[in-house]
């Protein structure tokens, strides 16, 4: 009973402490995993001796390879596959020739620098191959990272992670076996790629065709039977051959995302909610788990060991990888700094180190040490100033410019002259044949198609503008649009408009039913594209210009004004430049001393029979 009573502790101390890391890290923004590690060190034997995961025995064993296959799946749910296929060439070299140039120059480091033998050296260097999704999905959040840069450092992390893993199953058995034959070695890794990719394509098949056909199945059973659909396939991957189900988990996850589950959205929030799960509980037992004075052991050969992998192996890697690609300098250059490793190198290394322990192999704790040695340093220096390399490097997605305009109404057309009158891309779409012969008279860029046709807007381009906006007149259909570009293409700014009170079918409609996370509203809360269309077709509409004073208490005086006459319907802000960037106006927009804003004023003409009524009144004597 008291065994038991220490282990409901250890889980429950284990779970409050991994999610007040992330919680923390939310909050300064930085990567959760830099509080994990901080926190599960400081509780371990190690340290203040509050956790103790030897207590789990085997069971640590299986939590790990259960969780990270739950995290490897996440990762290919996410994946962005219509973004992949414009970088394909350059992920594929760095999930193939990209991780042999980090084996082989990890390997030499490692030997060299740390004088690990051969063997030893060589192991510790596949099992830092992988960099880690866990880590690099939050950070490009937080950076903003322009999208080919994510798209690439996304598909890297999920792609390489089974990569990694099962190469680094293939070098621990030459350790342990003494056979380091080539075609041992190729055959392994091929073995269990193949498997893993076929139990994993097939099975998430026939789980996504179950999910689309099960209609009797509540959302609650539809989440928890994709996770026992996982651990099914991985188990049975497992047992036909040893860590092929890490590849089973990515397959799995990317056959699901392929088969556009009508549910996607529910089953991506379950599937996140439960891998951050996942990742707090892995990260500080295994990081509790680890020596502190293995790390000191180390010395000055650790850590020039991971300073060559960060400053010469990964830019030669990205080097190598990206030769051909059409990618800036500027682009490799952060590629090359960001690659930050993750909770797959931390749990395959906390793996090896029992096994070769097991074995009585020598360098166990050594390799372990080194690796979470290896994530410290990559999380703590590149993750933390990740941000300023990229404002540095200027690939943020920010830089972005350019926009993508649905509805071609007289208001939307407005708001295309203005943006293209700064000198930036404007593209325009609309179903509607009038509106479109209206645009094209007036010499814009439009496009006759549906908005809601993805493979469409994929074709005009609109992953690669710097804002897509909708602003027909139907604040639904704008809401539900914006929110499906945001998610499946990803625009560095994604604006909707939609006012207070919308009405569809006759029923007001709240503005809080229509806002959606990464959506912002566009112009203001009091804009009706009907009622500002009409504005403009009987010119009622002047654009005007002011810039804001950077005297603070003018800056008040001008700011109060002006909201007052946006809250009152009169005036509609429609472009800000601050800084040197031009951008749209959104409802919610702080204004700042110095912004120049650009914004519609409406001066009602005075009706005819208004006008005759007061005619005919004699003047008073």
């Amino acid at each position: 009973m008291e065994g038991n009573l220490e282990i409901t502790l250890l889980m429950v101390i284990t779970v409050v402490a991994g999610i007040s890391a992330q919680v923390i890290a939310d909050y300064l923004k930085v990567p959760s995993i830099v509080f994990l590690l901080l926190f599960g060190m400081a509780m371990g034997p190690s340290a203040l001796g509050i956790l103790h995961p030897s207590l789990l025995g085997n069971g640590l064993e299986v939590m790990v390879s259960l969780c990270v296959a739950l995290i490897l799946f996440e990762g290919g749910l996410n994946l962005q596959l219509r973004e992949m296929e414009e970088v394909s060439t350059s992920l594929r070299n760095l999930v193939t020739v990209g991780a042999l140039v980090t084996l082989f120059g990890g390997g030499l480091a490692a030997h060299w620098l740390s004088e690990f033998p051969w063997q030893i050296a060589f192991l510790y260097a596949s099992l830092v191959v992988v960099t880690g999704p866990t880590v690099v999905a939050p950070l490009l959040k937080q950076v903003n990272a322009d999208r080919q840069v994510s798209t690439l450092l996304e598909g890297e992390g999920v792609l390489i992670d089974p990569v990694g893993a099962i190469l680094a199953v293939v070098v621990l058995n030459i350790v342990l076996q003494g056979n380091a034959d080539p075609f041992t070695i190729v055959s392994g890794l091929l073995l269990r790629l193949g498997i893993g990719g076929m139990i994993g394509i097939g099975g998430g098949w026939l789980l996504g065709l179950f999910l689309i056909k099960a209609r009797f199945l509540s959302e609650d059973l539809k989440n928890l039977s994709v996770l026992a659909g996982l651990w099914g396939l991985f188990g049975l991957s497992q047992a036909l051959i040893s860590e092929s189900g890490l590849m089973t988990a990515v397959a799995a996850g990317i056959m699901l995302k392929i088969a556009a589950l009508p549910e996607e959205r529910l089953l991506l929030r379950f599937k996140n909610q439960l891998s951050i799960l996942a990742i707090s509980v892995l990260f500080i037992l295994l990081s509790a788990d680890l020596s502190i004075a293995s790390i000191f052991a180390l010395g000055w050969g650790g850590i020039l060991t991971v300073a060559a992998l960060m400053l010469i192996v990964r830019p030669l890697n990205i080097l190598v990888s990206t030769w051909s690609s059409d990618l800036t300098w500027r682009q490799k250059a952060f590629l090359a700094w960001v690659a930050p490793r993750g909770i797959v190198a931390a749990s395959v290394a906390s793996l090896f180190a029992i096994s070769l322990t097991k074995q009585g192999i020598n360098g166990g704790d050594a390799i372990k040490a080194l690796v979470f040695l290896t994530i410290l340093l990559t999380v703590f220096l590149q993750g933390l100033t990740a941000r300023w390399v990229a404002d540095w490097l200027r690939v943020r997605s920010d830089e972005a410019t350019g926009a993508m305009i649905v509805g071609c109404n007289p208001f939307g057309r407005m708001v295309a002259h203005l943006i293209k009158d700064q000198g930036e891309t404007v593209v325009m779409i609309d179903a509607n044949p009038e509106y479109c012969k209206q645009a094209k008279a007036e010499n814009l860029r439009v496009y006759r198609t549906s908005a809601l046709n993805m493979d469409a807007l994929n074709e005009i381009g609109v992953a690669r503008v710097g804002t897509f906006l909708t602003t027909t007149s139907n604040s639904e259909v704008n809401s539900v649009l914006a929110q499906r570009v945001k998610e499946e293409f990803r625009p560095p700014r994604v604006l909707a408009v939609y006012p207070d009170q919308s009405r569809h079918l006759g029923v007001a409609e709240p503005a809080e039913k229509l806002a959606s996370p990464g959506v912002k509203r566009a112009f203001s809360s009091r804009l009706s594209i009907k009622e500002w269309s009409q504005y403009l077709s009987t010119n009622e509409v002047k654009i005007t210009n002011t810039e804001l004073n950077m005297d603070e208490h003018k800056f008040q005086r001008q700011r109060d004004h002006l909201q007052a006459l946006i809250n009152a319907g009169t005036v509609i802000p429609l472009l800000i430049q601050r800084q040197g960037q031009l951008r749209i106006a959104t409802a919610d927009e702080e204004w700042q001393p110095g912004d120049r804003i650009t914004y519609g004023l409406h001066i009602p003409k005075p009706k005819l029979g208004l006008a005759m009524a007061r005619e005919a009144v004699p003047a008073p004597s």
